[in-house]
């Protein structure tokens, strides 16, 4: 998977999260911020491993956006790992 793949997937995230009022609220929360200070957070390159970071925080939210996107759940773990290092198994 390239960076660029990697970054459509959390590209993808973001708008599937952004489409659910309890996921929004939930990244809201996580976030620390308001609508305002996300916005501003999203225009930064490193708020793609945060989308995919909380996305991966649950399971079930990990496989309704696989579903969503028709991707496999596993394309998730992976795109966090190319966008931030590490081992992605």
């Amino acid at each position: 998977m390239t960076r660029n793949e990697a970054r459509d997937i959390a590209d993808a995230g973001f708008v599937h999260i952004a489409g659910d009022a309890e996921l929004v609220g939930a990244l809201l929360a996580q976030s620390g911020s308001d609508v305002a200070g996300l916005r501003a957070m999203a225009a930064r390159p490193e708020f793609a491993v945060f989308v995919l970071d909380f996305l991966l925080e649950h399971d079930q939210r990990v496989l309704d956006f696989a579903q969503a996107a028709q991707i496999a759940p596993q394309r998730v773990q992976l795109a966090r790992a190319v966008l931030g290092g590490g081992d992605p198994w």
